[in-house]
């Protein structure tokens, strides 16, 4: 079911291919032919070529070709019909369909949009020249719109009267209702369904008007925002304001950038990111995605999508794998939106739209940079939240290459972190049972229970890794006796068994040798710093001869004559390195 064929015929007759084609590409007439540079694959030398006698294009570099009908749908991203009906209105052509069912479909929407279209000019010119309109004129330039902005956009206003654009356009009920235009309030009468707000008319693909996003001035009652009902014209989770305008830039970069709102679409052009849409009053939906893969691979989502968390995250990554998209997140600055950046800062607009990251980095530097980098227990809590948000990516190979991310950032070895992927607790070293093995951790808080004056010189919180135990430790510190040592420790937050384990340790005979406990902390804890510093080398590209003198350091601590010594040398550095960056 569809246009009658004599019909198609009859557009591909009327059809200028070269002026149609004139109006996306630069042509020049070469003998009987028209030449120019190819829209659909990038090339410096011109090789696409129009026979207009004929209504034919073909491209000698991608190989595409077809007749005005394909150029249409193919630089447009039309379905066939939508293709010729466009042609057909271009030549003033009336078509039919071959059954009346579709014709009937056909005209009906016809009609619709020719509403919406005299609403849009209706309200647009209200907001030009309406005396009523002052207040909204005065708010759009207090956002830098000046009348070439409110044109390009046909930006309207509605204003406060019940019934004005329905009166002023004679809309018949069942049309009114139909466009979302009005509604038939508790009276039985006929109101506008936008009253006193700016209006920012919402295109389809093919730039059909369908929807409006009202956006309210003074306090008063409803939203501040309000869209369009559903309606025959309009899915709110079908269409993407702004991709009509911006389907030529999404499909020349491959990429297209998504906002939240009409005015972030508006703010990204005006700081010269031509390829913004926007979800209207809804979250990016399945049929959004698939309508935009039919333009670009690259999404970047310009809003904070770290806050819909895992479920978020899942959709993305089913996204991603199914329409073979690459998915990534703009890291705008905290509580700024597109259409406020590119007023206050548009270079830093530009520059997060460029830099955009995949979604699980994204997540992970929001995660680190919100975590306590600086001791050894937040960077503990900080891998074991990170190493969640890395399970949830479905691609077993994804998850191993971020296993390095976390690793460099927080200093613990990938084959710690390995375990979590798979479910098992990190093998890090957690307080052991009583009569079980003896970390040096737990045996160094042993001696400051016993033998403080053993351990009192070098024992320091950059030793430790374990959050238990460095909770011990600290309360130790702060206290004067065991006892209060204890009471302190069972209020640390989020590790009630540090009281515990100093209450086992108490009752426990320290049978080591400090200066052998310390050695073993000493080379633990260079070997991560080593690792520190050999992961920022690797983000940096650069070199620090840290590493060199640590590693030193090391050699020296695994020779008995050399290792109390070096294990002073070593730990003071510690000591020095953690207080300045802290």
């Amino acid at each position: 079911m569809g246009i009658l064929a004599e019909d198609i015929e009859r557009v591909r007759a009327a059809t200028d291919f070269s002026a149609v084609a004139g109006e996306h590409i630069a042509l020049r007439r070469v003998g009987l032919r028209y030449q120019g540079l190819c829209p659909f694959h990038a090339e410096k030398s011109p090789s696409f070529s129009i026979n207009n006698d004929e209504g034919l294009f073909y491209c000698f570099g991608c190989g595409k070709g077809g007749d005005v009908i394909t150029f249409v749908r193919e630089i447009e991203h039309l379905e066939f019909a939508e293709a010729v009906e466009r042609l057909a209105a271009r030549a003033g052509l009336q078509i039919r369909y071959d059954t009346a069912a579709v014709s009937e479909d056909r005209q009906r929407r016809a009609r619709l949009v020719e509403a919406m279209s005299k609403a849009v000019d209706w309200y647009h010119e209200r907001l030009l020249s309406g005396p009523d309109a002052k207040g909204a004129r005065n708010y759009l330039r207090s956002r830098g719109y000046d009348g070439d902005v409110v044109r390009a956009y046909r930006i309207g206003w509605a204003p406060e009267g019940w019934d004005d654009l329905c009166r002023a356009l004679k809309l018949p009920v069942d049309l009114a209702k139909d466009t979302g235009l009005g509604f038939v309030n508790k009276r039985d009468r006929l109101q506008d369904f936008f009253r006193a707000r700016v209006l920012f008319p919402i295109f389809d693909v093919r730039g059909d008007p369908v929807a409006f996003g009202g956006r309210r001035l003074a306090e008063g009652e409803g939203p501040k925002y309000k869209n369009s009902p559903e309606t025959p014209l309009y899915s709110k989770n079908r269409v993407l304001y702004g991709l009509n305008w911006a389907k030529a830039a999404v499909v020349d970069g491959n990429e297209v950038v998504v906002c939240e709102g009409y005015t972030d679409v508006i703010g990204l052009a005006r700081a010269g990111i031509r390829s913004g849409v926007a979800t209207c009053g809804t979250a990016l939906s399945d049929d959004h995605v698939r309508v935009l893969k039919n333009f670009a691979r690259r999404v970047v989502l310009a809003y904070d999508a770290d806050a819909a968390g895992q479920a978020a995250a899942e959709r993305f990554y089913e996204w991603e794998s199914r329409y073979e998209l690459d998915l990534a997140v703009a890291d705008l600055p905290p509580g700024t939106d597109p259409g406020e950046l590119a007023s206050a800062d548009p270079g830093a607009l530009e520059a997060a739209i460029k830099g955009a990251k995949p979604f699980l980095t994204f997540r992970l530097d929001r995660l680190f940079l919100r975590s306590d980098l600086r001791t050894p227990g937040g960077k503990a809590r900080a891998a074991e939240a990170a190493m969640t948000a890395v399970r949830e990516h479905p691609s077993d190979l994804v998850r191993d290459q971020y296993v390095m991310t976390v690793s460099d950032r927080t200093g613990i070895e990938p084959a710690r972190l390995r375990g979590l992927l798979e479910g098992r607790p990190a093998p890090v070293a957690r307080v052991a049972a009583p009569g079980g093995p003896r970390g040096p951790e737990v045996e160094a808080l042993r001696l400051a229970v016993h033998r403080p004056e053993e351990v009192a010189a070098l024992l320091h919180e950059v030793l430790f890794v374990d959050p238990v135990v460095l909770a011990g430790y600290r309360a130790l510190c702060a206290s004067t006796t065991l006892a209060q040592a204890m009471d302190t420790a069972s209020q640390e937050d989020g590790e009630p068994e540090a009281a515990s384990l100093l209450q086992r340790l108490a009752v426990e005979d320290p049978d080591v040798s400090a200066d052998d406990v310390l050695g073993r902390l000493a080379r633990e804890a260079a070997r991560r710093t080593i690792a520190e510093l050999d992961a920022e080398n690797r983000r940096s590209g650069g070199f620090n001869e840290d590493v060199a003198w640590l590693k030193l350091a090391l050699e020296e601590l695994q020779e008995p004559t050399t290792s109390v010594e070096a294990t002073g040398r070593l730990v003071r550095w510690l000591v020095d390195r953690f207080e300045v960056e802290a």
